[in-house]
């Protein structure tokens, strides 16, 4: 097979991927300014754990503490988003939101570390790792307004 076939085929998988939702998602409305921060992760390269990577974050299979954590710790707003193996979450949160202190002490909430290690089969990370350790922060290089 040719690179170009390969590509294409790459492409191809892409764009039907991406047609899944030509709609766009709604966006939560906060009276004050907030910020946003961006991650990405693998997941395992398997069909099956991809599956039950999704499963485990639908509404009837996510964990209440986990939820309840989240929003402790001052996030408003966690979207994760998927295409092939590669993850990609977006996090809001208040202006005056402190990344660092808030990842330590949602690492120290009830069942967190028992989410994380559950989730770590599905993912490319090591077994203990804590969320903040999995999820790598990107960097933006365009914004428009």
């Amino acid at each position: 097979m040719t690179d170009n076939v390969v590509n294409g085929d790459v492409l191809s998988n892409q764009k039907k991927q991406s047609k899944m939702n030509t709609q766009g998602y709604k966006q939560q409305q906060y009276a004050k300014p907030v910020k946003r921060y961006c991650q990405t992760m693998d997941l395992q390269d398997k069909p099956e754990l991809i599956a039950e990577y999704r499963r485990r974050h639908s509404e009837s299979e996510v964990w209440k503490e986990i939820i309840e954590g989240i929003k402790a710790v001052g996030i408003l707003e966690m979207e994760i988003y998927l295409l092939g193996t590669r993850l990609f979450m977006i996090v809001e949160t208040p202006e005056d939101f402190d990344w660092d202190t808030a990842m330590k002490r949602l690492a120290t909430l009830p069942r967190q570390q028992e989410w994380e290690e559950s989730m770590a089969m599905l993912q490319q990370c090591s077994k203990q790792a804590t969320s903040d350790e999995k999820w790598q922060m990107m960097e933006r290089i365009f914004h428009l307004y």
